[in-house]
């Protein structure tokens, strides 16, 4: 298993528990298959309610979260596992497929395009889905259409990536292509 580290060890602006987020992100880093010499550190700010999740390096893994990224939605200030589940499996695999040499070169998370970032993170989420992370493809199908169209072809699209395994960041970038010019032709139609 990774070894995880999560500060603040305690916390005291919400309440959360570093133990058990350290043992979320453990069976994470486990079920998204990071080697298990990784070292994994999550650094909250409890002080942020917004849901900003930023990886900050890779050697060590470094995550830094905005606490409104692990916060139940119903109650504020408390720990949802359901989400901390969620986001991390999403961070973790976006790791994952950033340090495998056959995923290819992305962009930096900042360089990337709102359709690329949203072609990705539906890639992902469609893997911790059949990992047995919570996920909520509905919502994720909203988010692409937003980026991609609402059309046949970008619903199409979001299937393929939300049944793929082992894509690169070529097939993503030929994806968001195939996306813009469906979009640019039924614009063009209208």
């Amino acid at each position: 298993m990774a070894e995880v580290a999560v500060t603040p060890s305690e916390f005291h602006l919400v309440f959360f528990d570093a133990g058990r987020i350290a043992a979320i992100a453990g069976d994470v880093a486990d079920r998204v298959g990071l080697r298990p010499d990784a070292e994994v550190r999550i650094d909250v700010d409890e002080r942020v309610r917004m849901g900003r999740v930023t990886v900050t390096s890779l050697d060590p893994i470094t995550v830094a979260v905005e606490g409104g990224a692990f916060e139940d939605a119903r109650r504020p200030r408390r720990f949802a596992e359901r989400a901390t589940a969620n986001v991390l499996g999403r961070t973790l695999l976006r790791v994952r497929d950033r340090l495998d040499p056959h995923f290819g070169a992305a962009p930096a998370d900042e360089d990337l395009t709102l359709a690329q970032q949203v072609a990705w993170s539906a890639y992902l989420e469609g893997r911790c889905d059949r990992l047995g992370l919570p996920t909520q493809q509905q919502r994720w199908r909203y988010h692409f259409r937003n980026r991609h169209g609402f059309s046949d072809a970008a619903d199409g699209a979001f299937d393929r990536l939300w049944a793929a395994d082992g894509l690169t960041w070529a097939d993503l970038e030929a994806l968001c292509a195939e996306s813009a010019a469906a979009a640019a032709r039924a614009a063009l139609r209208s």
